[in-house]
């Protein structure tokens, strides 16, 4: 999917005040020989100069979460579909990891392998797998958001998909968003309530651990009173 570069016409008028006497400071303050500014080099960012470093809390405290349960399961190597892939080539450097996605990255790293696939068609075998993870990707699936095929059951697809390609013993690891009722947000993605998710699981794994992250804070307990939130689950395949 190309990113699409937008501008907040507000934002850029109301910091373009501060930008130019900014810059007409750093230009009477004397040329730098070595790194001399240009007017026509100018490149305006004008989004930055903020109180305190901005971060989008859902996937920061997921992505930790993730780390954090494959530090400790120390898998051999570790398989993810369609994450986020700074947070999964990070990880590439404690062991082997395999990306999956249909938009695989064109670029290469030691340690970690691309693969070119549809999580409703993974290019796995049965029961082939011993850590496998999914974070934020559940719920886009048959929106048509990236590219995947329409399909109203894409999400319970891709469950039984994942379910097949996990061996015994082995972990999973997914995240999707949760709310007291399930949704479709087309195309942005799905909602599901806990029960409902958890029931496309049952009989096939064991639940671990979940948590659940509700505004900037990662609780322990789901709490269907606070509405939206994001669930994260670690299972075990029977």
């Amino acid at each position: 999917m190309k990113a699409i570069f937008r501008i907040n016409w507000i934002e850029f008028f109301a910091g373009l005040g501060w930008y130019l006497s900014d810059f007409v400071k750093y230009w009477l303050m004397g040329r730098n020989k070595n790194s001399f500014a240009r007017v026509l080099d100018l490149r305006p960012y004008l989004s930055d100069k903020t109180s305190q470093t901005e971060i989008e809390p859902i996937y920061f405290l997921q992505d930790i979460w993730l780390a954090e349960k494959l530090f400790q399961t120390k898998p051999g190597r570790h398989v993810d579909i369609g994450s986020s892939v700074k947070t999964i080539a990070l990880i590439s450097r404690a062991f082997p990891t395999t990306f999956v996605d249909i938009r695989p990255p064109d670029i290469q790293v030691a340690g970690l392998d691309f693969l070119k696939g549809s999580v409703l068609n993974l290019p796995f075998k049965d029961e082939s797998l011993k850590s496998v993870s999914s974070i934020c990707v559940l719920e886009h699936i048959g929106l048509g958001r990236y590219g995947d095929k329409i399909d109203p059951w894409g999400s319970e697809k891709a469950i039984a998909e994942i379910t097949r390609i996990i061996k015994s013993g082995g972990y999973l690891f997914v995240s999707v968003p949760i709310d007291k009722e399930d949704k479709t947000f087309f195309n942005a993605h799905r909602t599901f309530t806990r029960d409902y998710f958890l029931s496309l699981f049952a009989g096939e794994f064991n639940l671990i651990e979940e948590k659940y992250i509700y505004g900037k804070k990662l609780f322990a307990k789901y709490n269907k009173k606070k509405g939206f939130g994001t669930g994260l689950w670690y299972f075990q395949k029977k």
